[in-house]
């Protein structure tokens, strides 16, 4: 196998609740956890503040299901429209609701009044919304402004650099990596410090890692920012 497939070998890792790192977001963890059929959770915050991987852990276990907005439209009608009898997801997870056109705003506010009338029924389900702002910033039709606060809202803050030091180092542990501090401190320092795109920069340094079948360390790290033939973030 050459350097190339060898690049391509390993996933990245699934995001979860249980891998997600909290820092000062853990009233919003707790809530993303305890979420239960007939509750609804609005979580908003900048890029990079953990809002996506909260809706995808939300949507990890079965019966569950994460729609993004640029292709929700379909997916949200279908939902809003079911008929009464058929089977409900347990939790149905919206993502960058800031987003959506039109068309994709009715089937929220629609699937919006599904919710609240099945909240008290046995076929209740869990609805989990983020944006990148507060709902009644949003720029979205009024009505549906208005049904984003129906029940929790949490602001996520960012992560602090000791926070995403601690992710890292989770998720190579998870990946069964050996990661020095000083390799983590050297990330933070010289790349951009959202931490998805620091994500993405430790899943591919583990790639290189193999392909090359050197030990992770910063002149491994140098080498691959400066090897044409692999793509970083």
């Amino acid at each position: 196998m050459n350097r190339q497939l060898l690049l391509d070998v390993l996933p990245a890792t699934a995001p979860t609740l249980q891998n997600y790192i909290a820092g000062p977001n853990g009233e919003a963890l707790a809530a993303a956890r305890a979420l239960a059929p007939g509750r609804a959770v609005y979580l908003w915050g900048a890029a990079g503040c953990g809002r996506s991987h909260l809706l995808r852990g939300l949507a990890a276990v079965p019966g569950a299901m994460y729609i993004d907005a640029a292709q929700g439209a379909q997916a949200l009608r279908q939902l809003a429209g079911a008929d009464s009898a058929a089977a409900m997801p347990t939790v149905v997870a919206i993502d960058d609701v800031h987003r959506m056109d039109d068309a994709r705003q009715a089937g929220l506010f629609a699937l919006y009044n599904r919710w609240r009338e099945c909240a008290a029924t046995s076929r209740a389900f869990a609805l989990a919304v983020a944006g990148d702002r507060a709902p009644l910033s949003m720029p979205l039709r009024e009505d549906l402004r208005t049904r984003l606060g129906w029940d929790l809202v949490f602001r996520l803050e960012p992560l602090s650099d000791a926070d995403k030091r601690a992710a890292l180092a989770a998720q190579a542990a998870e990946r069964g990596l050996q990661l020095a501090p000083e390799v983590i401190q050297w990330m933070l320092t010289h790349r951009e410090r959202d931490i998805r795109k620091l994500a993405a920069l430790l899943d591919a340094l583990d790639r290189y890692s193999l392909a090359t079948g050197r030990p992770i360390t910063i002149p491994l790290l140098r080498a691959m920012l400066a090897d044409p033939d692999t793509q970083t973030p």
